[in-house]
């Protein structure tokens, strides 16, 4: 039963959360939903307080079904809403219980429903940050308290965060208070506060209602001492009374020049756990996913233009998804076609590479796709150090074939092929040259090869 005003409070919070979510337009639901509140409930009717008569009769039509879906979705019950206006408030709807007016701060705080951990790429490089949010998403509160996740940018923290307030939420805790905000948003806001933009609110009992905090990029907080003093007495406060923090930053606490040493100490008494740069092959994985929930065909894609996006954007992720939209609208706009050559790939990214053409570090990539699938190798076992005799004739031919297809230099060739030194190319590629003057059934491999290369 639902009967306490921060219980009323939370429940109408879930509920503009779902339909912020669902409605996917900030700008209508800030304009219509905004400073609603319950302000009373009988029975199986909820009795909610909106800003105007037409926001009151938007409700009634319009969002009604989306209303009524949200709220059965957070009560798991059969509840009725009704939309009272300014004017329609009188003294007969009252206090049994009455609910507090929404807060003011952190208006725009809100979880994404589409960053979870069933869509969270794992690979040996984020593995422990990962497992270490699904844990803290299961019980939260009660180990790695704080949970501190670091790494570069772009790199998926604000995923996890994310996806561990969506965990908590979907398995057995939906009336959770869970607050997402940035570091720059908790200054901002408490620049606010100080200056009494809040009216009477006090920043800090704001806090006590917060069941998990999640905090993205704690480096914003460096050198604001009044700020930091502010977070300081929240954190401790959350921690002692068993609420959970889960903290993200671009440095691990110990570099975080700035921030108070006390905080700095705090932050490692929980876990903390890093996130490095991915490896080619996740970065692919990555990018397959990516491409089916955009409802595309992996098959549609020449092998060498996943490998290339995997291998050249692996630093960031953000920066690898920055890619892929640009040549998914380049296809839609400028080529309108479903079939994703190299050639198309190179055209829609050429600003964003640097360095020699998009087109020859692709055509790199599918002479080693090429030559790997020929001799029953995967593209890695290439560019790797092993030096086994399958392996290593295979990849003195797509040595060969660089060279004399594309006309790549040798040291271009060596980087390549996971970085062989220019003196190691220039042997190998004299080496086939030299066997293929005697060597019939080489001459035929290197024909195949070529006409698979250039058909």
């Amino acid at each position: 039963m639902i009967s306490s005003i921060s219980e009323i409070t939370r429940l109408w919070s879930r509920v503009l959360g779902k339909i912020q979510n669902k409605l996917n337009d900030s700008t209508i639901f800030s304009s219509i939903f905004d400073d609603s509140y319950i302000t009373d409930i009988k029975g199986d009717t909820l009795y909610i307080s909106v800003n105007s008569s037409l926001a009151a009769q938007l409700m009634r039509t319009k969002y009604a079904d989306l209303i009524s879906e949200a709220i059965s979705e957070v009560t798991e019950s059969n509840f009725k809403a009704e939309f009272l206006s300014p004017s329609e408030i009188t003294n007969e709807v009252k206090t049994a219980p009455v609910a507090k007016k929404k807060s003011q701060f952190f208006q725009n705080a809100v979880l994404n429903s589409n960053l979870t951990f069933d869509n969270f790429v794992v690979g040996t490089f984020n593995r422990e940050a990962s497992q270490a949010a699904l844990l803290v998403s299961r019980n939260p509160g009660k180990m790695f308290n704080p949970l501190f996740i670091h790494s570069n940018s772009g790199l998926g923290k604000t995923h996890l965060l994310h996806a561990i307030g969506n965990s908590i939420i979907k398995n057995g805790n939906p009336n959770a208070k869970i607050l997402y905000i940035t570091g720059q948003d908790f200054v901002d806001q408490y620049v606010k506060y100080v200056r009494g933009e809040q009216e009477s609110e006090d920043l800090k009992d704001y806090f006590k209602e917060v069941d998990v905090l999640l905090f993205d990029d704690v480096q914003y907080l460096a050198k604001k001492v009044n700020t930091e003093e502010m977070f300081f007495y929240v954190y401790n406060w959350m921690i002692n009374n068993g609420r959970q923090i889960v903290i993200t930053s671009d440095k691990q606490p110990q570099e975080l020049a700035g921030l108070e040493d006390r905080l700095v100490t705090r932050f490692s008494q929980g876990l903390v756990v890093k996130i490095d740069e991915p490896d080619k092959n996740t970065c692919a994985e990555i990018l397959k996913k990516k491409i089916e929930n955009n409802g595309m065909d992996i098959n549609n894609f020449d092998p060498e233009v996943i490998d290339f996006f995997a291998l050249k954007f692996s630093s960031n992720i953000r920066e690898l998804e920055g890619a892929l939209n640009r040549l998914i609208f380049y296809t839609i706009s400028n080529k309108k076609t479903e079939r994703i050559t190299s050639e198309i790939a190179s055209e829609a990214v050429a600003n964003l590479v640097s360095g020699k053409s998009v087109v020859k570090e692709m055509n790199e990539q599918k002479i080693i796709n090429v030559v790997a699938d020929y001799y029953n190798l995967v593209p890695n076992q290439l560019t790797s150090k092993i030096r086994t005799g399958q392996i290593a004739l295979a990849r003195h031919v797509a040595m060969y074939l660089m060279r004399t297809i594309l006309d790549v230099p040798f040291k271009k060739i060596g980087e390549a092929l996971g970085g062989k030194d220019h003196s190691t190319v220039m042997s190998a590629v004299e080496k086939v040259e030299k066997e293929l003057k005697t060597n019939a059934q080489l001459q035929e491999v290197i024909n195949e090869l070529t006409s698979r290369i250039k058909p």
